[in-house]
């Protein structure tokens, strides 16, 4: 029993960093690369359709908040967490009923 609770101990560490660098890095299925390049993809369709005016604004009479959230997911593209950001930006350009790109 005594054994089982530090195996516990010693385990719990690493599977709590485990799920930390999973969220901030790829998504599942892709490599670091691939999701860097649609993450960019992803920016890009943002700021061109959604941050220019040209997307369907829906929410918050200024869309504050969906432009505070989009620009963070944007420099969390930049820092390489795209596993954070590619699910926020797929979620604006939907919400701003603008297509979201293809993987």
């Amino acid at each position: 029993m005594h054994m089982t609770r530090v195996a516990g101990l010693i385990l719990l560490p690493l599977l709590a960093a485990a799920c930390t660098q999973t969220a901030s890095g790829p998504p599942p299925g892709m490599t670091a690369a691939q999701a860097a390049a649609y993450c960019t993809k992803l920016s890009w369709a943002y700021g061109e359709y959604v941050a220019s005016g040209m997307g369907d604004s829906a929410g918050d009479q200024d869309n504050t908040d969906a432009d505070i959230t989009a620009r963070v997911a944007i420099a969390q593209c930049h820092e390489g967490q795209t596993g954070a950001a590619i699910p926020v930006l797929q979620q604006e350009l939907r919400r701003n009923k603008v297509p979201v790109p293809p993987v």
